[in-house]
């Protein structure tokens, strides 16, 4: 991909990471984006791991690394789960991401601290958080440069991610292992 916003062409990554839960929900948005705004296959490249694979948009399960970063680096937008190395990630290049965090109730993710972590991030402007279909779509349609900044090596961000991380330790130590070292 290549940063093409200067010819009228936004170049969209979306990743849902490598968590083996699947996030059909976050496909379908950005499917429905594609369909509602005819928007070329080769202008969206979609990361969907376990999630079923989307009819619209260029899409793999996996990338590697290097993959990620090139996507990341020539995307005029990034959306991606609530997961922190994404969103630092995207940071890294100085863009702010559109994050849609994972959800329990769906079967998404083992609880809801994507949603803890990413609504203290848009608090402090690091990420823009689309909780609902409309939104994300609205946040796709706004113009890119609108919402960049200078890259934050942001206190906020270190901030987040210590807590995100008592988060999981909290959630780690309330777990009793099961036979064979698996986690209840």
């Amino acid at each position: 991909m290549h940063n093409s916003q200067e010819h009228g062409r936004l170049r969209v990554f979306v990743t849902v990471g490598t968590d083996h839960h699947p996030f059909d929900r976050l496909v379908a948005w950005i499917e429905g984006w594609l369909v509602s705004r005819d928007i070329d296959n080769e202008d969206c490249l979609i990361q969907s791991g376990t999630s079923r694979s989307p009819t619209r948009g260029g899409s793999r399960p996996y990338l590697t690394f290097e993959e990620v970063k090139r996507a990341i680096s020539s995307a005029d937008a990034i959306v991606t789960h609530g997961g922190p190395g994404s969103i630092m990630l995207s940071a890294s290049f100085g863009k702010v991401p559109i994050v849609v965090p994972r959800l329990s109730r769906f079967g998404e993710h083992v609880d809801d601290h994507q949603v803890v972590f990413a609504r203290r991030l848009a608090e402090y402007g690091d990420v823009l958080l689309a909780e609902d279909v409309a939104t994300l779509h609205r946040t796709l349609d706004s113009d890119p440069n609108e919402h960049a900044t200078e890259v934050k090596t942001s206190v906020h961000v270190a901030e987040t991610v210590g807590l995100f991380g008592r988060l999981v330790d909290g959630l780690l130590l309330s777990q009793k292992p099961r036979r064979g070292g698996e986690w209840k």
